[in-house]
Order: C-alpha cells, then sequence, then structure tokens
C-alpha cells in the first residue's frame, strides 16, 4: 500500500494520533477497500509498528463510523451507500453555504486573504498528483474559513462530516486529473468573498459541493472496477 509506506510510523508520544491518520489516508485513497477485513497485525507490519497502536487506531475509526470491528478477525472497512452520500452532502451544504455568505460579508479582506496559500496549494497538488497533500490542504482550508464565523461547535461537526464522507477512490481520479477543475474552485470561492459578493459565494460553495458528490460516487465507481483481488493476510 503506498501511502501506508510513505506515512511509515516513529515511535513518538502520539503514536497512536499517527497510525489514525496514515490509516485515514490510505482509506480515502482506496487502498483500504470496503468491505475487506484488515487484521491489526498485517496493517502493523506495513506500518513498521506492533499491532498494539494500530488497534487503538481502529477503534478511533470505529468511532468516526470508517470501520467496524469483526470479531478474532480486524476490522472491516464500512461501505458507503448513494444515500449516505446524499445525506453528507445535503448537511454539509445547509451549513457550509449559508456560512460562506456570513463570512463574505463579516470578515475582513486580510482575514479571508491568509487563506490564499492553502487555497493555492490545493490547485498544486491536483495538478502534480499528490492526493495526501491534496487531502490535507483542502481540509485546512474549508475547516479554517468556516472558523472565521466564530462557531468552533460548527466547525467540528463539520469536520465530523467530513471525516465520515471520505472521499473513497480518490487516487483514481486523481490520477486521471479530475481532481484540478475542484481544486480550482477553492480559489474562485475566495476571490468572490475577497469581493464581498456573498451570494455568489453561497452558489460557488453549492456548486462545489455538488461536484464534490460527483466525486465521490466516481471515484467510488472507478475503484470496484480496478479493485484487484485481496492480499493473503488482508482478510
Amino acid at each position: 500500500m503506498p501511502h501506508l509506506g510513505s506515512r511509515a510510523v516513529s515511535a513518538q508520544t502520539h503514536l497512536r494520533d499517527q497510525v489514525a491518520d496514515a490509516l485515514r489516508a490510505a482509506l480515502i485513497a482506496g487502498e483500504l477497500r470496503p468491505g475487506v477485513v484488515y487484521s491489526a497485525p498485517a496493517l502493523a507490519s506495513e506500518l513498521g509498528v506492533s499491532a498494539t497502536p494500530v488497534r487503538e487506531a481502529m477503534l478511533d475509526l470505529a468511532r468516526e463510523g470508517l470501520v467496524e470491528a469483526v470479531r478474532n478477525k480486524g476490522f472491516r472497512v464500512t461501505e458507503m451507500t448513494e444515500r449516505d452520500l446524499d445525506e453528507f452532502t445535503g448537511l454539509r451544504t445547509l451549513i457550509e453555504v449559508p456560512t460562506v455568505g456570513r463570512v463574505a460579508e463579516t470578515a475582513s479582506a486580510e482575514q479571508l486573504e491568509t487563506l490564499r496559500p492553502l487555497a493555492r496549494r490545493i490547485v498544486t497538488a491536483a495538478r502534480e498528483h499528490d492526493v495526501i497533500e491534496y487531502l490535507e490542504a483542502d481540509h485546512r482550508f474549508h475547516l479554517e474559513l468556516l472558523a472565521l464565523a466564530g462557531n468552533q461547535r460548527l466547525v467540528e461537526v463539520v469536520a465530523d462530516l467530513r471525516k465520515r464522507s471520505r472521499l473513497f477512490g480518490l487516487t483514481s481520479l486523481n490520477e486521471t486529473g479530475r481532481l484540478v477543475a475542484s481544486a480550482q474552485e477553492h480559489v474562485e470561492l475566495l476571490d468572490l468573498m475577497v469581493a464581498g459578493r456573498a451570494k455568489e459565494a453561497e452558489e460557488c460553495m453549492r456548486r462545489h459541493l455538488a461536484h464534490v458528490r460527483t466525486l465521490w460516487a466516481d471515484g467510488r465507481a472507478e475503484a470496484e472496477e480496478c479493485e484487484p483481488a485481496p492480499r493473503p493476510g488482508d482478510r
């Protein structure tokens, strides 16, 4: 698994959190596949750590709804249905669209411009096919933008929705360059907000979330078409 290997974990104080981050990245990239049961020892071998922090991290992911424990076997990656995708998108639209409008009206241009480097990083990562950098920059951009509304609970709710509505199969879309258009929408959104065009910013966010919803479905479909047979030790 390339993403697990590239995110090999060192023995530091927050080992459990590091393992959870590495597993999320592999899951989002489609390398941990829905419906497949993975054992903690097998994943630990990939990461170069003991099985204990992997089990602990998997329990964290289970609380987030990303995996479920399978007695005496390991953890199964949960599958998302079309209804799940629609509901996550609907919730994010209800929260993020009006919040973007309020922020466009209340935040200063200077505050909004602090997000410009993140918006550019998202585009650069998409063009360079760096899926991990894309995900990290995208995550920070959205949450830091929403934080300008001054409601930390709102930010926490959206962060949880983003975790649960993972972009399974993102790697296959990234390789074909299909993430670039979605990435550029962050720059467009920021330009509208800096200009104080709140209604247009709301519409841009609505279009962006609909675009992401399409990427979810397409990424899952492409990943399933290309899905290799599970390796020994995965199940």
